[in-house]
């Protein structure tokens, strides 16, 4: 999508095209392949010198989870407490890998997984109309950049 695509994808959605909108779209659509908390957003957003306040943030995401923009996912850490995460709506189906230790969430697709998923489902006699699957664990990676000092 090219920059001058942002400001008529907003408008078709019916969303007004706002400084806070613009500097949240890009910044996910430079991060594509990441997931981020609100805070995260926010601080990323702060460090650009972007005089953005966190309420602001969370309005902005909301409503581009509702128009379809990103996506939301609940994911739990270790210590049993529950974040919300967005990333970019790129349209295609794919599960999650997080890690324990740090947040870091991996994606991932495997035919076989979704099979098995879609058997299980008419099995029990239900035709999946969507879901979600979450695997947690610690990394393994001995040069893992993500783990915490």
């Amino acid at each position: 999508m090219s920059q001058n695509a942002f400001p008529t994808d907003l408008r078709e959605i019916g969303l007004k095209v706002t400084a806070p909108r613009m500097k949240v779209l890009e910044f996910f659509q430079e991060n594509a392949d990441s997931h981020f908390s609100a805070e995260e957003v926010y601080m990323a957003l702060a460090k650009d010198n972007s005089d953005i306040g966190l309420a602001t943030v969370y309005r902005v995401l909301t409503q581009f989870e509702q128009a379809g923009i990103l996506l939301r996912s609940h994911f739990e850490s270790s210590k049993g407490d529950s974040r919300a995460i967005y990333e970019l709506n790129e349209g295609n189906h794919h599960d999650h890998l997080v890690c324990l230790d740090c947040g870091h969430v991996e994606e991932f697709v495997d035919s076989a997984i979704e099979k098995r998923q879609n058997e299980i489902a008419k099995s029990l006699g239900f035709k999946l109309q969507e879901h979600s699957l979450a695997m947690y664990g610690h990394c393994q990676k001995k040069n893992c950049r993500n783990k915490k000092k």
